[in-house]
């Protein structure tokens, strides 16, 4: 099994397929690598496309302590894995845990990466919601180790941003369940207290995003109600940032509408690799309505 291995030491495992300028995709909390299926059957007929399980995911390894896992963590891994694979830059697309890292990535290493999509990013940033985030990060992975993963891997997958998928799509969803039910217990917990419990409010990076240059997809479903008003605070900070709401969509947009995600992020990549994707024009951020006082 190919593994890139981490600056601590952590062997992360990861697959490759197509050519061309790369794109790394970053999976969520409760998916992995195969959760990007149908984007790689997609991208890869014009682009190198390279997944990878997160720390904690089985066969990459599960490092014991929640001390091994946090955001800047997550960023690094990102970054091993291109490192690893000589890759210098990259389009990073990353979704909901995924999502959060492809932000952190591109803030901290801009020059690594040739555009970022910022998928359903959101979770426990707003003031109001943040110890209720936490609180219930901490309580979930209490539930992966006491109650184990396949209890609570069935109750996390029927979640408020999740029933949409099942609606629309049973087997699909099914699936998704599945191998949710699959993850390590010990990883899945870890991560939970590590990464998605502590990492930092968006509401805290304010001025960072406002200096970020790179160009940047935020696209999230209409009905995720976490990551809406954090979707729009991204849109309005980041200067290169274009905003795409799926309608009448959840959490998990890339597999619960994969030819409305694919079609955006495709028309994002093309606009970037034509240079046609440039900073908001300030004539359009001036306090009146019309332009007319």
């Amino acid at each position: 099994m190919p593994h890139a291995t981490t600056d601590d030491g952590v062997k992360l495992y990861y697959e490759e397929t197509g050519a061309g300028d790369a794109v790394l995709f970053i999976h969520e909390f409760a998916d992995d690598y195969r959760g990007w299926e149908p984007q790689i059957r997609h991208f890869s007929r014009r682009y190198r496309c390279i997944v990878y399980n997160a720390r904690g995911y089985p066969p990459s390894d599960v490092p014991p302590s929640p001390s091994s896992y946090s955001q800047m963590r997550a960023v690094g891994d990102a970054l091993a894995v291109l490192d690893h694979l000589s890759i210098e830059k990259a389009h990073i697309v990353g979704l909901s845990m995924g999502g959060f890292c492809a932000l952190h990535f591109g803030l901290n290493h801009p020059g690594r990466a040739i555009s970022l999509v910022v998928g359903c990013c959101g979770y426990g940033a707003q003031a109001d919601k943040r110890e209720q985030f936490r609180d219930e990060a901490l309580t979930t992975a209490d539930s992966f180790e006491s109650i184990g993963m396949a209890k609570t891997a069935e109750r996390y997958a029927l979640g408020p941003t999740r029933v949409q998928y099942q609606n629309k799509d049973p087997r699909g969803w099914r699936e998704f369940a599945e191998h949710l039910a699959e993850h390590s217990a010990k990883g899945s917990a870890n991560t939970m207290r590590g990464v998605q419990a502590e990492r930092p409010s968006l509401y805290d990076l304010v001025d960072d995003m406002a200096k970020l240059a790179v160009p940047t997809l935020i696209i999230s479903g209409d009905e995720d109600e976490p990551c809406l008003e954090p979707s729009l605070l991204m849109k309005r900070l980041i200067p290169s940032a274009g905003l795409v709401f799926l309608p009448l969509t959840g959490h998990a947009i890339n597999l619960e509408e994969p030819d409305a995600f694919n079609r955006a992020v495709q028309d994002f990549l093309t606009a970037v690799e034509h240079d046609s994707w440039g900073p908001r024009d300030p004539r359009s951020q001036i306090a009146s309505i019309t332009g007319m006082k």
